[in-house]
């Protein structure tokens, strides 16, 4: 299986492209600049993995939850490369890529929806077990309270274990494969209006 995969959904940028070599480019901090690195990131990794983009099976993208802007962007460069290379999409959610990160156990999936809220889905092993929610503090502590160790990306004021988002988007995609499909199905799992449809 022959893949790029991009996630441009929290303040990192990661960008997987896997051939007969596999290229990893996990930058940490790109908020605000993912518009102007991912192409190039793109380019990098394809060439790392000695790749072209027509040699891909299908092209995953991170759906969602997380920045709003960056979704978007995400989104909008999967499904422009799949038309245009005529290959597959792959949605993969944010929640997808914590829990094939850290396989075991059950555990609470967590992405900072800032305020005191987050985003949040339970898992058990890989398999979500309950809807994703848009949760208080006081909700998910009272999910983990039932036994479902919390996971994240990066740090949160509510304790977790911090886990490779990249290691699991790469896991993610080579068990789901299978779900490829047309690029329509790259749909943005967002749990909540953004701030600027709140304030109308």
């Amino acid at each position: 299986m022959k893949f790029l995969a991009i996630d441009t959904s929290a303040k990192r940028l990661a960008v997987i492209a896997k051939g007969e070599r596999t290229s990893v480019r996990d930058l940490p901090d790109c908020a605000m600049q993912h518009s102007v690195r991912l192409m190039g990131e793109i380019d990098a990794a394809l060439k790392e993995a000695g790749l072209s983009l027509g040699d891909c099976d299908l092209i995953a993208c991170v759906v969602g939850p997380g920045s709003f802007t960056g979704i978007r962007i995400g989104i909008s460069t999967a499904k422009g490369l799949c038309m245009a290379a005529e290959i597959p999409a792959l949605a993969v959610t944010s929640f997808d890529c914590l829990a094939y990160a850290e396989k075991s156990g059950k555990k609470l999936c967590l992405v900072d929806a800032g305020h005191g809220y987050f985003y949040a889905c339970p898992y058990d092993g890989t398999a979500a077990v309950a809807p994703a929610r848009y949760l208080s503090r006081e909700e998910a502590e009272a999910l983990i309270a039932q036994g479902y160790a919390p996971v994240s990306g990066e740090e949160l004021t509510i304790g977790s274990q911090v886990v490779c988002a990249a290691d699991g988007l790469l896991a993610a995609v080579e068990a789901l494969a299978r779900n490829a499909g047309p690029c329509a199905l790259l749909g943005a799992e967002y749990l909540r209006k953004s701030s600027a449809e709140e304030k109308r």
